[in-house]
């Protein structure tokens, strides 16, 4: 099989930044790991940096000259390594899927749990597909309608990350009371139908869905839609930021854990987990008149 040159993907930087973190902590330099590598110094660099393929048979020799031993660490590691190059199920989507959303989707397909603020529509993993359709060419106003279509397609396959058999996904979502209230004259039992999806999806013990109410004090969700994805070790927690243009990821320890401090303190702001039902089936029973 000829050499062709690593793709860049979201796993091999992930993995890069790992290695580089690891050997500077050892207090390495790219010298002195590629000698002890037997390898020449632009290899480890390009690995680092995302732009060469890290073969996994190596990952346990490199973490063990950076005195890494940690089996979970040096397991999770060789996977990543093992998975860097693979392409997800929406590469078939070609460019309809931008490329910030394709590495959304490759962080979700590797999370261990995500938790989710919606202040004003129901979020995209809790969503019927008639929502979908009706949502999606609403807020991305660019789009053909033929691509709308592949969007809503994408975004109803990515769900099955929440039923997978090997670990589904945990999911944490607050909506506000507002989308609840959504109406859509051309469909008017749509409501109806995704009102009792998420009655459903909150049955899943991996599930935890809460309402904030119409009549809720102020709280850090003000400012927007935002995602606290979490990973098995040694990944750290990521959040990403959903807007009009798209989605910003942010990574920083400190940056995370505001976001991590809004979402408690969203939380806390919510109704409880059986208040929030009752207010959901209130709703339900509501629009079936």
């Amino acid at each position: 099989m000829p050499n062709s040159r690593a793709v860049p993907t979201l796993r091999r930087r992930r993995l890069g930044e790992a290695l580089r973190m690891y050997r500077r902590n050892a207090g390495m330099s790219l010298e002195r790991a590629s000698e002890a590598m037997g390898w020449d110094d632009s290899k480890l660099s390009r690995i680092e940096n995302a732009k060469a393929r890290m073969p996994p048979q190596y990952i346990g020799k490199l973490l063990k000259l950076y005195d890494v031993t940690d089996p979970e660490v040096v397991s999770a590691l060789i996977d990543l390594a093992r998975d860097a190059g693979k392409q997800g199920w929406w590469r078939a989507y070609g460019d309809v899927v931008p490329l910030a959303y394709k590495d959304y989707l490759t962080l979700e397909s590797d999370s261990e749990s995500t938790h989710i603020y919606a202040p004003g529509l129901i979020p995209g993993l809790l969503q019927t597909g008639a929502y979908a359709r009706e949502i999606i060419p609403a807020i991305d106003m660019s789009r053909t309608p033929e691509e709308a279509i592949a969007l809503t397609e994408v975004r109803k396959m990515r769900q099955a990350i929440l039923t997978r058999p090997d670990k589904p996904m945990k999911l944490w979502a607050v909506i506000h009371e507002a989308a609840l209230h959504q109406r859509f004259v051309s469909y008017p039992s749509l409501m109806r139908e995704q009102l009792r999806h998420l009655l459903d999806m909150a049955e899943l013990p991996t599930i935890t869905i809460q309402i904030m109410p119409l009549s809720a004090t102020p709280h850090p969700g003000m400012m927007g839609l935002f995602h606290v994805v979490r990973f098995p070790q040694p990944w750290p927690t990521v959040a990403y930021l959903e807007n009009i243009r798209g989605g910003d990821f942010v990574e920083g320890i400190d940056d995370v854990k505001l976001f991590e401090t809004a979402f408690e303190r969203i939380v806390a702001a919510a109704l409880s987990v059986d208040d929030s039902w009752e207010t959901i089936k209130y709703l339900l029973e509501r629009n079936a008149t």
